[in-house]
């Protein structure tokens, strides 16, 4: 019996420039305390008492994850990001500011939310994933009919789903697929409300470089009941 394919990456390279030493360091000593557990878990057990769990996937340098941290101690932060300088990044955060509210998992997304159990989180951020912008590289988009309908699964109803994007036919793309799942409500009522940057929201320095072809575009989604 052949072995099933596994996923195609969602994301580019894992490594760019050499880290520093002072978050190599963190790497090693700091990193595997903050890891989930192996296997399936509830996010609930990694912080006993927390108000509420929250997912960023694809955190980039970590800016964005430490200032909801920072400013919710009382909610669990699981952050997911591949790229080992993003990594690198965040714990330098979480080490100056001293945030004891936020787990890192440092691969795929896809296999941690695999691992969570149903309804088992309040809040998700997809903030400028990678675009994949050539057509012939769209099937390697982090949104795709499977993760919404993954996201759906582990998201209580009435939980969360905030999309941000600066390329057009990527937020028309997951606008489209978001949607289509079923289980999601848009709460978008006038346009301001997908152009303005939510009042929670913390802008990071990839977002001020403004690389994609329109500006910034948020889509809030909350999870339906049932």
């Amino acid at each position: 019996m052949t072995a099933p394919h596994p996923p195609l990456r969602s994301f580019g390279r894992l490594k760019s420039r050499a880290i520093k030493p002072r978050q190599a360091a963190l790497m090693d000593t700091l990193l595997p305390s903050l890891r989930p557990p192996a296997g399936p878990f509830d996010p609930r057990a990694l912080m006993p008492g927390a108000a509420e769990a929250w997912l960023e996937i694809g955190f980039g340098g970590g800016e964005h994850m430490a200032a909801q941290a920072a400013r919710r101690p009382d909610v669990l932060l699981i952050g997911a990001e591949p790229f080992q300088n993003g990594v690198a990044s965040a714990l330098r955060h979480i080490d100056e500011q001293g945030l004891t509210n936020v787990r890192v998992h440092d691969g795929d997304v896809r296999e941690l939310i695999a691992r969570l159990p149903d309804a088992s989180l309040d809040r998700v951020f997809i903030l400028f994933p990678d675009p994949w912008p050539k057509a012939r590289h769209n099937k390697r988009r982090l949104v795709q009919a499977d993760t919404v309908a993954e996201l759906a699964r582990v998201l209580k109803p009435g939980g969360r789903l905030r999309f941000a994007s600066d390329w057009a036919d990527y937020v028309d793309w997951s606008l489209e697929r978001i949607l289509k799942d079923g289980r999601f409500d848009w709460t978008a009522h006038r346009a301001d409300d997908w152009r303005v940057p939510p009042a929670d929201h913390v802008t990071t320095r990839y977002e001020e470089k403004r690389l994609g072809d329109c500006a910034p575009v948020f889509l809030d989604f909350v999870r339906r009941p049932g």
